[in-house]
């Protein structure tokens, strides 16, 4: 089965829009949203809803529950919070009833989900070797998916790891191809709509569960367009901007 794997859309609908074109030319089966469907961005409706059309599998994450009013923004950014408190005000009530039913882990499967991390579903970014090491311990499969930091990157080690031991990880660029079919991994795919890894382009991950190889994908998608609507629903000006640089 071929799937399409990612994270972070933060409400920006023309890079969501984006990577369900790239991933239906590639002809996935089945596609995985890690979380924070919206936060940031200014059409939390309109993205929720093709979430709900498109997505087999769709996680909660921190900006969702923040939202929902199950997350206290006192440790968001200002804008961060302003966002929030703005898409509380303009998502329906039957989208919020939507993410209210979702769970930030999903082990069900052959891979095991995460938003944020395997020992901290919501709030852990793993962004560094130390810290991976650890999850790569813990979590339920032995290759996890996870989103949250909004950085293209995987780790791996040795299928028989130990708690502490050493574990490799690199940034992914566009066309990355991982042989995942040995040893423990976690991988994270990028954010869709808000990219953090100096690339502006929506980022997703396209995963073959016969062979186990993944493929990291990058899109370009109409920016202006969603720095525009941001603008236009008063939301902080550096939400737009950062867009553009992909920080």
């Amino acid at each position: 089965m071929q799937v399409a794997v990612f994270s972070d859309i933060h409400a920006n609908l023309p890079a969501f829009e984006a990577i369900l074109r790239d991933s239906d030319d590639v002809g996935v089966d089945e596609r995985w949203c890690l979380g924070d469907v919206i936060g940031y961005g200014a059409d939390p409706d309109l993205c929720i809803e093709l979430a709900r059309e498109r997505c087999e599998v769709c996680l909660v994450g921190n900006h969702d529950l923040a939202v929902l009013g199950e997350l206290d923004t006192s440790t968001f950014s200002a804008a961060a919070a302003a966002a929030v408190e703005w898409t509380s005000a303009h998502t329906s009530k039957e989208n919020l009833s939507f993410l209210s039913k979702l769970s930030p882990a999903d082990t069900s499967g052959d891979a095991a989900l995460y938003h944020a991390s395997p020992r901290d579903p919501v709030w852990e970014y793993v962004l560094w070797p130390e810290q991976a090491a650890d999850c790569l311990a813990v979590q339920e499969k032995r290759v996890s998916f996870v989103g949250h930091s909004h950085v293209a990157l995987f780790f791996t080690a040795a299928s028989d790891s130990e708690d502490g031991e050493e574990a490799n990880g690199w940034q992914a660029g566009a066309g990355t191809r991982l042989e995942i079919d040995e040893g423990r991994w976690l991988i994270n795919p990028g954010s869709v709509g808000q990219p953090r890894d100096g690339d502006p382009r929506a980022a997703w991950l396209e995963l073959d569960t016969e062979t186990w190889e993944a493929t990291y994908h990058r899109v370009g998608y109409d920016i202006e367009r969603a720095a525009r609507s941001i603008e236009v629903a008063g939301l902080p000006d550096h939400l737009a901007r950062r867009l553009f640089l992909g920080r």
